[in-house]
């Protein structure tokens, strides 16, 4: 069975996004050592699975980017080429490429993708979305990116008691820490 990984960045206070979604407060001078760890990270799937508040941003982004010959790059190639689920209520079709809509139960959805073939999926968010990705149970490994700021308040995406046990925590020279976690059944 496929696993379902999360990759997200939050603050030294736990959030995700400042109280009107502002993200500007993310640590983005990444050095090598955090590019391959996020680089090894990716290459372990080869589907993504998104929020619609979030892939509305996310998706064209990655597009503009990689049609830019000064940005593009491997990296970039992942998120326009990976296939993408977007979980929605709203949407009725996609009006993006290599992307489906998800519009179902989230739990039936995400175990239905967990259980079809090919490597592990992994969850970007936003904040709402990965919230009920908790809740639900669905998130097999977390890879929390702890950025060395305090906001005060804003949007978290953990909203009850989670058991999680270490796997593993490494720090990388643009001061972030990233935390890897399991959940534990």
């Amino acid at each position: 069975m496929r696993k379902l990984k999360l990759q997200v960045q939050v603050t030294l206070d736990g959030f995700v996004a400042g109280p009107n979604s502002e993200m500007d407060f993310f640590t983005w001078n990444w050095g090598d050592d955090i590019k391959q760890y996020v680089t090894d990270l990716t290459n372990s799937v080869d589907t993504i699975l998104l929020g619609r508040k979030l892939a509305e941003g996310f998706i064209p982004y990655w597009k503009s980017y990689q049609e830019n010959p000064e940005t593009s790059n491997e990296f970039g190639n992942q998120m326009v080429d990976y296939p993408k689920v977007v979980f929605t209520k709203t949407l009725k079709e996609s009006q993006w490429e290599n992307t489906k809509l998800a519009t179902g139960d989230l739990a039936e959805e995400v175990n239905r993708l967990k259980s079809a073939s090919g490597k592990d999926m992994i969850a970007y968010g936003g904040a709402n979305f990965v919230s009920n990705l908790i809740k639900a149970g669905l998130i097999d490994d977390y890879h929390i990116f702890i950025n060395p700021v305090a906001v005060g308040e804003g949007m978290r995406i953990f909203t009850q008691k989670t058991n999680l046990q270490l796997v593993e925590l490494k720090e990388f020279e643009c001061g972030i820490v990233v935390m890897h976690y399991q959940n534990r059944k």
